[in-house]
């Protein structure tokens, strides 16, 4: 995968910001042939640019048939990262949604992938019921803003940045034009 090749060859430190994509999602999901026919686009032919860019990079990526909102996915990601061994959620909430199309909306679902992480279910289920989280992610909200994300993902470093699923050499033409030191 590119980020784990830059996290090799440079000294570089990588943050999850959250970012609001499709936050008007209703709980229950909306269907992609609905949010592609806003826009005027095909999601077979869609579905298969992205699938042909991730098989480049060895990411599984399964055919979904509805969209999902979110947010709740992203306040236990945040309350994931306060907890050791947190780190695996991201993963496995990645692997639910582009993977196995689940509704990571839906807290039973979420709370499942956090038992399949290890992590304590009755923590994790506090935190969406109470959304104590939100505040973290209404900050990352108003940080992409700031750096002007309009996709996922989008790279920035050191006032730079790229958006969307790019080479291996833009990712390091952004790490270095942001100073981050080589490794031997």
């Amino acid at each position: 995968m590119r980020i784990e090749k830059l996290k090799r060859n440079f000294d570089v430190e990588l943050k999850l910001v959250h970012f609001p994509l499709h936050p008007d999602t209703p709980q229950e999901g909306r269907s992609m042939k609905e949010l592609y026919a806003a826009r005027g686009a095909d999601p077979d032919a869609l579905w298969a640019q992205m699938k042909e860019r991730m098989d480049a990079e060895g990411l599984d990526y399964g055919k979904r048939t509805h969209t999902y909102n979110s947010r709740l996915a992203q306040e236990l990601g945040k309350w994931a990262d306060t907890v050791d061994g947190g780190e695996a959620l991201h993963d496995l909430i990645y692997r639910a949604y582009f993977v196995d199309a689940k509704n990571v909306g839906d807290i039973d679902v979420l709370i499942g992938l956090v038992e399949e992480a290890g992590l304590d279910a009755a923590a994790a289920r506090e935190v969406l019921e109470t959304r104590s989280f939100e505040g973290e992610v209404d900050a990352d909200w108003e940080k992409s803003r700031q750096y002007g994300v309009t996709g996922v993902p989008t790279f920035v470093a050191g006032g730079y940045g790229v958006v969307g699923a790019q080479p291996y050499e833009m990712l390091e033409k952004l790490a270095e034009e942001a100073g981050a030191a080589r490794r031997d």
